[in-house]
């Protein structure tokens, strides 16, 4: 759904390019906790207690959004369907979030890359729905370069692929409850908390926790890790009841490719010829899914 509001239009389009911008710019976020003694999984918990923190406060202030978590906690099958959206997304953080420190970067702008290909293929898989002939050409296009980047490159791009598949089948199963952003986001991060807690917990009895002995700009990026997760899903609903989804799709690739770069010059991170060679398959594929996005739009 979509606004003919010329104003509603461009306050939409100003969300959109604002989310994939913070989107696009993330792992320089992240970059002050890399070579920090926290791990991945430490991460991963602290970011979701303090989104959830941040989530409670804003849905306290929202009586419609309250209303709707209060209608799904009483659902059990919105639930159950909540449940699988929030492993998914515990599996996201977790791999992009690896991906960062470990200083990966490439393969995080790779998995982003294939994400809306591998979203295609999946929507014909459990929703039956038709693939299009260039649909099936860029899906082709970036199995190729994956297999390439696997052969030539070295190594199997896992942290890639998983980032493109855990993504990918959270879109599928976000489907199946749609919730506004605010409170859809509320209860994954409730229902992820306890689990967070347990872990923190875990670790502070074993002596391990990392937390108050990170330096002030680490210690406030961890802190600050909840806003920063929460904000560009709330500018990216907003876009979403403005604009075409398919232009959505089509800006979508602003964020990899600016990740792309930032591995590159921040990050530093080697670039073969063999890597840029797949790579260009994958992109291939990217730049006929735009293509006939572009088309159906204009059609």
């Amino acid at each position: 759904m979509h606004t003919t509001n010329p104003s509603e239009y461009r306050r939409g389009l100003y969300c959109v390019l604002s989310c994939y911008l913070i989107w696009g710019f993330f792992p320089l976020y992240w970059l002050p906790l890399v070579g920090q003694p926290i791990s991945p999984g430490q991460l991963m918990a602290h970011r979701i207690v303090w989104a959830s923190l941040l989530a409670i406060g804003a849905i306290a202030y929202s009586r419609p959004s309250r209303s709707l978590l209060l209608q799904a906690l009483r659902r059990r099958k919105v639930l159950a369907t909540f449940a699988a959206c929030a492993a998914l997304l515990a599996v996201n953080w977790l791999l992009y979030l690896a991906a960062i420190t470990q200083r990966q970067v490439l393969q995080a702008s790779l998995g982003y890359f294939v994400t809306p290909l591998v979203s295609i293929f999946f929507g014909r898989l459990f929703l039956g729905e038709t693939l299009r002939p260039l649909q099936i050409g860029a899906i082709a296009l970036a199995a190729v370069g994956v297999v390439w980047l696997t052969v030539w490159g070295g190594q199997m791009p896992w942290l890639a692929l998983g980032i493109g598949l855990s993504w990918s089948l959270y879109g599928l199963v976000r489907k199946l409850a749609p919730l506004p952003a605010l409170p859809g986001f509320t209860l994954e991060t409730l229902l992820l908390l306890p689990f967070a807690l347990l872990y923190l917990g875990w670790h502070h009895a074993n002596g391990s926790l990392v937390f108050a002995q990170l330096p002030p700009l680490p210690l406030a990026v961890v802190v600050g890790s909840g806003a920063a997760t929460m904000i560009p899903l709330l500018l990216f609903a907003a876009a979403a009841q403005r604009i075409r989804l398919s232009t959505i799709g089509i800006l979508q690739y602003l964020s990899p490719s600016l990740q792309f770069l930032l591995s590159l010059t921040a990050f530093h991170e080697p670039f073969s010829r063999m890597q840029f060679a797949g790579y260009l398959w994958v992109w291939a594929g990217v730049a006929l899914f735009v293509w006939g996005a572009r088309k159906r739009q204009a059609d």
